[in-house]
Parts: C-alpha cells; structure tokens; sequence
C-alpha cells in the first residue's frame, strides 16, 4: 500500500499524467523536488505508468466485443493464447459462469467477428459468447466522449505514438523527435490533448491503491437504458460500464479493497431501479490490460 502523499500523487497523474511536478507539489504540499523523486520512483517500480491513450475514432477502433469463454483444460493457456493477440486489450481468468473474459476493438463489426473466431478456434475453447458494446458510458482510463472532426497531419501522428509509448515525454524529447520548437511542440500536445484525440492519464496498479478486488457484471434492464446504464455507472466502484446487445443489455467492472467491498458494489447497483443482475463474476488474474494501440506512420487521411 501506498503512503498518503504517494496514493494523492497517483490519483492526480491519473486526472492528469502530463500535470508538472510543480502542480502537483502544490497538490499535497512538498517541495518540487521531492516530488519528482517520489513521482520518479513511483515510475521506475511501475507502482503507476503514465501513457496516452488514443481515441478510438483517431485508430479506427470502435467495435467493441466483450467476450466470455469457457475452457476444457488450462484456463491459463487459453487465456495466454487470447491474450496474445494485438486486437485484445483486456483478458482475465475469472471465477463464475466463464472460465476467461476478454475485451476486443477493432475496426469494423466484419473484423470484430474475425476475432471471435479466432479466439473460438485456440486449443481448449469450448464456447465463447459475445456481448457487442454499442455505447461506453464510463471508462477510467480511456476518453469516452464523440470526437469532433479534428484535422491531423504527420507532425501530429508522430507526437501521438510517442505519447502513447511514454505520457509524461519532456516536451525537449518531443520538440527533438518532431523538429519543432518546444513551444509549437507544446501547443500542439495541448491542442491533441484539449480536443479528446488522445487522454493522457496514470495506469495505475490497483493493489498499490488498495483496490484488491475486481468483478464484472452483466445487467438486464427494464426501462429507458441511458438512463439506468448512467446511474449504474455513478455508483461507487464502478470503473467500466457499456450498454449494447447480446446476453446483458449492459456490462460493467468493478474494483474495490476487499471482496466484502466488492459484494457492496454490486448491491448498490441490484438497488438501481430498473436493474437486474444477471450474471456476477469474479476476475482471479488480469493477464493483460493494454490501451495501446499500433498506429500507422502517418494518419489514413487528414482528419479524425
């Protein structure tokens, strides 16, 4: 567990992983000095890891599966076998109806289903169900509002793979890489970041925040579904929540620090009028967590 300044330190480069470290010594009240040490430190142990995160519009990434899998055999080398492939971003070994959960982006529905398939045909599937995301009302780490139309050039792409690789890059490394001033260099940073093209936010290991526990949940509901996917999603606990079709009318992740702490999460959402749990599961090991996505040299053409 963190001490008190280093879990404050952490939160904030999770609202802003770019903040200076002359911001953030003012937030918990130490010198700049000693706050780059612990932020330093902080990074090198990979307590947090800062990175960018692109809009999913930017990369053409906006089909969302949610997969559930069955497994005979080793669960973990299925889940090893899924987790391998550059289309999925988050898989767990889970406790509960599932023996595997993943999550896949991809470009198209077309694409989507390819993925699907392979994952049906890795050694030791017995069965995979898809939920297909249609709408992300929350994300902790990722940027979940629509992109407007925002013009891209080289100058930009280039920025948004190294910010992606490292969130917290000088702006001297950024201004060097792009042959730019550190001013124009900023301003352009600024401008990505200001128009949702891509978040820059801390990643940060939840046992380090006393968040022990992780569970997801797939939801029935009767009713107008935003509205009830909303209050769902401003439940305490509650750090992933997607409406769409397929076996839930909503899915969702919850994090708390013990599992007592997780069972009242899920309560607080069984009290949301409308709501009904269908399925409750418990994730046992994250095998891969990734918002990092392969970008092209250059955009596929001038706007997002």
């Amino acid at each position: 567990m963190l001490d008190a300044v280093d879990a404050v330190l952490v939160r904030e480069l999770q609202r802003d992983g770019r903040a200076t470290f002359q911001a953030l010594a003012d937030r918990v009240g130490l010198s700049r000095t000693a706050v780059r040490a612990r932020v330093q430190h902080l990074l090198e142990t990979r307590v947090v890891r800062v990175v960018g995160i692109v809009h999913a519009a930017v990369v053409g990434a906006e089909a969302i599966g949610h997969v559930s899998v069955t497994v005979e055999g080793s669960a973990r080398d299925v889940a090893a076998a899924v987790a391998g492939r550059p289309a999925v971003s988050f898989a767990a070994l889970t406790a509960g109806p599932y023996d595997l959960v993943a999550q896949v982006r991809t470009r198209d529905d077309a694409a989507l289903a390819a993925e699907v398939d392979h994952i049906r045909s890795v050694s030791g599937v017995r069965s995979a169900e898809v939920f297909r995301s249609v709408s992300t009302v929350r994300d902790t780490h990722a940027v979940v509002r629509e992109l407007g139309e925002v013009s891209l050039d080289d100058i930009d792409w280039r920025l948004l793979q190294e910010l992606q690789r490292d969130g917290r890059a000088p702006y001297t490394r950024l201004a060097h890489i792009i042959g730019l001033s550190q001013a124009a260099t900023r301003a352009r940073v600024v401008r990505l970041m200001r128009s949702g093209v891509i978040q820059v936010t801390g990643l940060a290991d939840p046992l380090a925040l006393g968040a022990a526990e992780l569970g997801g949940f797939g939801l029935v509901v009767t009713g107008g579904l935003r509205k009830v996917a909303e209050a769902v999603a401003a439940q305490d606990g509650v750090r992933y929540l997607a409406t769409g079709f397929g076996r839930y009318d909503i899915v969702g992740q919850a994090e708390a620090a013990s599992r007592t702490g997780l069972v009242a999460v899920l309560d607080a959402i069984r009290g949301v009028p409308g709501v009904t749990v269908r399925e409750s599961w418990h994730h046992l090991d994250v095998v891969k967590e990734s918002y990092a996505v392969e970008l092209p040299d250059q955009p596929l053409n001038g706007s997002a």
